[in-house]
């Protein structure tokens, strides 16, 4: 029996259950409660940006909870007068919920003030930006599927210096995102 056919049968005799189960543990749901402290993040601690602004961000359901279908985000907001460029999602939808402060939104062509208490829906693969209004704040960020904001929080948190333009596309475009425009001004 020449070697690739002795492989390809031995292969054949692997029940598909263990390469499902070997998939599954690569992003597994977590099969019980959890809490996560007020002031705290799970599995990152607190993740201070660069870049786009000097917020501080804790994540508090990460999409690796959840296989992948939501990720729930708290930011402090420490940066007046910042934001985020011009952007899109093409593959999640995303809510805020403004605890503390006020925001500046833009979603397509419309512009909204949000304050404590107010939410936006901003849907997948419509253009979108926020900026800091308030001296501080902090707003609950809700994704849906998760998609790769996390990873863009940790890789941003990561750098040794503050990022160009050119490098903060790239980061962005490399977690599923595209920036099409500037940030917004107040």
């Amino acid at each position: 029996m020449k070697r690739g056919k002795f492989i390809l049968a031995a292969l054949s005799v692997i029940p598909m259950s263990v390469f499902a189960k070997i998939k599954t543990n690569m992003l597994a749901r977590a099969d019980k409660g959890f809490k996560i402290n007020s002031g705290e993040g799970r599995i990152h601690g607190h993740i201070k940006l660069k870049g786009v602004n000097s917020n501080v961000l804790d994540v508090k359901i990460s999409g690796r909870d959840t296989n992948g279908d939501l990720a729930i985000f708290e930011q402090t907001s420490l940066s007046q007068g910042k934001g985020t460029p011009l952007h899109i999602h093409h593959l999640q939808d995303e809510i805020f919920y403004v605890l503390e402060g006020s925001y500046y939104f833009q979603v397509g062509d419309e512009k909204f003030s949000l304050s404590k208490g107010d939410s936006i829906f901003l849907p997948r693969k419509v253009a979108h930006a926020w900026t800091q209004v308030s001296e501080t704040g902090k707003m609950n960020v809700i994704m849906q599927p998760a998609g790769k904001l996390e990873d863009f929080f940790v890789t941003v948190a990561a750098l040794d210096h503050e990022p160009t333009q050119k490098e903060m596309e790239k980061i962005f475009a490399d977690n599923e995102m595209q920036v099409v425009g500037p940030p917004l001004k107040m």
